[in-house]
């Protein structure tokens, strides 16, 4: 499952349960980021094994963005039973606060900075 544009991609790979977010993701709404969201939680619907969601190459994430993966964290949250692994670069300061902040609202989620 993958959505590409020519400023980012979004892809899970369910035979290594990883999603991938490359680019910048600067849409102007929560509509936009609708195809997003959705990929998301088809993702994490049937997902036994642990979940993780690699935001390294992801360079940018307006508002809007983290609304939605902030969305996203809280409807993992509501199932009790998926493991989420977040992925990002301990050296890249908005990475760094923007993951902890999901860990907020997901304390099992498992935070991994590289």
């Amino acid at each position: 499952m993958e959505i590409k544009t020519d400023d980012y991609s979004i892809k899970y790979d369910s035979e290594s349960d990883i999603i991938i977010c490359n680019g910048s993701l600067l849409l102007n709404s929560s509509a936009e980021y609708a195809p997003i969201l959705n990929l998301f939680n088809t993702a994490a619907e049937k997902q036994v094994k642990p979940l993780t969601l690699d935001v390294r190459k992801l360079e940018f994430l307006n508002s809007s963005g983290i609304n939605t993966f902030t969305k996203f964290i809280v409807n993992v949250r509501k199932k009790k039973v998926l493991q989420l692994i977040a992925v990002g670069y301990g050296e890249i300061p908005w990475q760094v606060r923007f993951l902890k902040n999901l860990q907020r609202l997901m304390p099992t989620l498992v935070l991994k900075l590289e």
